[in-house]
């Protein structure tokens, strides 16, 4: 038998690969996965819900208001009720929308920041997409609402869909998050909740969501808007 000479060296089999390696590839990778997966659903804006809007909607829903004031100028209490056509149409015709992106020079973040989940907004989050909303659609169905909402962050649009319940609190505008999104990306209920919670209470928000002193009572009912005037 011969012996491999001093030219010809035996060739090294290469250092085994540890599983610890291998898991913190794996962990390393599925982190750059999960977070691009986010960012797509984020960015993805979903489709309108088909809410109708018209001059004659906007129309019924000013002659439904002056009723209600007439019968209040009266002493008589008042109750309003309006559709969806009519709410849309109303908003459409109120609502003081951003007609054009605002400049920044800001790099685009997929992710709110001080969020306690992925895609769950703060509510400073919150009010920076309420100050550059560039489309508001409202979709009513039993006892619950739909709000769609397009907001304008650094030029892109974005959406974030919401679904409870409202009612009215002591004088002011309570919403009852069941569930929402922003884009494509379900924001978990809890976070959902929270940031909620801390947009209505904060000192900021709270005088903007009090209602007017006659409104006494403010639900969704049978895909209608009713608010009890006293």
């Amino acid at each position: 038998m011969t012996t491999a000479s001093a030219g010809n060296p035996v060739p090294l089999s290469p250092k085994p690969v540890s599983a610890w390696t291998w898991a913190f590839r794996f962990v390393r990778w599925s982190t750059y996965l999960a977070a691009l997966i986010t960012l797509i659903l984020i960015l993805h804006k979903t489709t309108p819900p088909p809410v109708q809007a018209s001059p004659q909607a906007a129309a019924r829903a000013e002659e439904k208001l002056q009723q209600v004031e007439q019968s209040l100028s009266q002493g008589q209490t008042a109750t309003l009720r309006l559709d969806e056509s009519e709410l849309n149409s109303y908003l459409a015709t109120h609502l003081d929308l951003a007609q054009s992106a605002p400049a920044s020079s800001s790099s685009p973040s997929a992710t709110p920041q001080g969020t306690e989940g992925p895609g769950a907004p703060s509510a400073a989050d919150v009010e920076q997409m309420r100050s550059s909303v560039r489309d508001v659609k409202i979709q009513m169905e039993g006892d619950r609402v739909k709000a769609y909402v397009v907001f304008d962050v650094h030029g892109k649009d974005m959406t974030l869909e919401l679904v409870g319940r409202l009612a009215a609190s002591n004088g002011y505008l309570k919403f009852e998050p069941i569930s929402g999104q922003i884009g494509s990306l379900p924001i978990p209920q809890s976070s959902l909740e929270s940031a909620v919670s801390r947009l209505m209470e904060s000192p900021e928000n709270r005088e903007k969501l009090k209602l007017p002193s006659n409104i006494a009572e403010m639900h969704i009912e049978n895909g209608e808007l009713v608010a009890t005037y006293q």
